[in-house]
């Protein structure tokens, strides 16, 4: 199911450009910030909009972020705001909390505190990190003209033990389907590892299998129309 609740915390310059986004393609989100200029700039663009200390235990239960499919701390340089905050959407059990580092350093204390998501804005556009939070089923996206994109797509259920000729790409969702990466357990050094490959061109009986990576072409809506009914399957 399509992801279609968030909360952006931190509006400045980055946090502002995804809570837009999300709320130009439809989603609900709620944006907090402790400066009030900041909230009253975007407040006519969101679903909400409230000045809050994130950082502040009491004032987080106060708003409804269990509720939220995913919850997106975009603080600027303040980064022990941002692991305070992070920490106390983790013990409120918050799905996903997407969390903002700027270099190597900060990503490890991230991933040590239990945050699995973590954006580096050198290397994540905002409009692209808003499409991934949108639909949790693509991994990457290249945005192409006049409203098409190459995805990676973490199979959706409804294909998985289906080939690819019954799924019907073309005929049934008018995207073309370029190639597969397929997970593979190997031993490395005496140790189980996966590696992922590419497939190459898949033939049309090739059965799609569970972790597979599909790698499509198409209308931006074929995408989002391919994730949605295949996850409801």
């Amino acid at each position: 199911m399509k992801a279609d609740k968030f909360a952006v915390i931190g509006v400045g310059r980055y946090g502002y450009t995804i809570a837009s986004h999300l709320a130009e393609k439809g989603a609900k989100v709620h944006a907090f910030d402790p400066n009030e200029n900041k909230i009253e700039r975007i407040k006519d663009e969101v679903a909400f909009a409230v000045t809050l200390d994130a950082t502040d235990m009491r004032a987080l239960k106060s708003q409804d972020f269990h509720k939220m499919d995913a919850a997106v701390v975009a603080i600027g340089e303040n980064f022990e705001a941002t692991v305070l905050t992070c920490v106390h959407l983790l013990d409120i059990g918050v799905k996903r909390v997407i969390a903002r580092a700027s270099g190597s350093h900060q990503r490890l204390i991230l991933e040590k505190i239990g945050v699995k998501e973590i954006l580096t804005p050198e290397n994540e556009v905002a409009n692209v990190v808003s499409e991934k939070l949108l639909n949790p089923n693509i991994v990457s996206f290249l945005q192409l003209p006049d409203n098409h994109e190459i995805a990676e797509i973490i199979a959706p259920k409804g294909c998985v033990g289906r080939t690819i000729d019954d799924v019907g790409f073309r005929n049934k969702y008018e995207m073309t389907l370029i190639t597969i990466k397929r997970e593979y357990e190997i031993v490395k050094n005496g140790e189980d590892q996966t590696e992922q490959h590419i497939i190459g061109v898949p033939k049309s009986n090739m059965v799609i299998e569970h972790k597979d990576t599909l790698v499509v072409f198409g209308a931006a809506k074929s995408v989002e129309r391919f994730i949605e009914i295949n996850e409801s399957l």
